[in-house]
């Protein structure tokens, strides 16, 4: 069995195994953007695919997509072109400073931050290259779904899509590794072409509304939004027009704050 990430390191079939035709977390993010009066200029932070950064970019705001991966931004590049693409490392990154309106920054990436110096590094960056009063728009798992809930611990989550002739089968499990704050991954692939099982390991940071409250603070933002749903990954998913929530009791948070100015 070999290890590393089969979906992250071959981004076409990333986009096969979740499709997003009608770009539900971009025009979310959108929506997020207009209702607070956000200026064009976005950075769509661990754009991956670059799905979402072209989404926005087609609603008439000046996008740079950021990702550390260059497989993703290659297929970026060449699969959903007009925003502007670079490599960046969300743990701490300087793309100059004031140069944007917005950060938008989905999918749980921000919980790549494990440690409390990566969260910090993340937020000083955004801070240094919003304009003042600019916005950060983020759409994560929440950590406090966790407390006292085991049914996405339970049992392991198989799936299994064919894509280009051949049939791919995850077998997913999910524990919580409460000394770290970590919500850990271990997903193992296998395909009907004879290649070997792929196993691929993955963490995300736990955080809790009000522990996300005190880091937002400490870096100068106003919370705007903080809610558990309807977003983009919410059963049911968010719909055109519909107001954010109130409670922050479920599986995905969704944030809104703005730099102070």
């Amino acid at each position: 069995m070999t290890s590393g990430n089969l979906l992250t390191d071959n981004p076409a079939l990333y986009e096969a195994r979740f499709p997003d035709p009608d770009r539900l977390a971009g025009r979310w993010a959108e929506d997020c953007l207009r209702r607070h009066g956000a200026g064009p200029r976005v950075l769509d932070l661990g754009c991956g695919t670059g799905r979402d950064a072209a989404h926005l970019h087609g609603a008439g705001r000046a996008v740079t997509g950021a990702d550390l991966s260059e497989a993703m931004l290659a297929h970026a590049r060449t699969h959903h072109p007009g925003p502007a693409y670079v490599q960046a490392d969300l743990h701490g990154f300087d793309l100059g400073e004031g140069v944007f309106d917005a950060v938008v920054c989905l999918d749980s990436s921000l919980l790549y931050c494990h440690a409390n110096a990566q969260l910090d590094g993340f937020l000083a960056s955004c801070r240094r290259t919003l304009t003042p009063g600019g916005l950060l728009v983020a759409e994560m798992r929440n950590g406090a779904y966790f407390l006292g809930r085991t049914d996405l611990l339970d049992i392991p989550t198989v799936d299994t899509f064919t894509w280009q002739g051949t049939t791919y089968r995850s077998a997913t499990n999910l524990f919580v590794d409460r000394t770290a704050q970590l919500l850990r991954r271990i997903r193992v692939w296998s395909a009907d072409d004879g290649s070997p099982p792929v196993e691929q390991h993955s963490a995300w940071r736990l955080l809790f509304p009000l522990e996300l409250r005190h880091f937002l603070a400490a870096h100068g933002f106003e919370v705007l939004d903080l809610h558990d749903g309807p977003g983009p990954r919410t059963e049911p998913a968010w719909r055109e027009g519909e107001s954010p929530g109130v409670t922050a009791d479920g599986d995905r948070l969704h944030l809104v704050a703005r730099l102070s100015a």
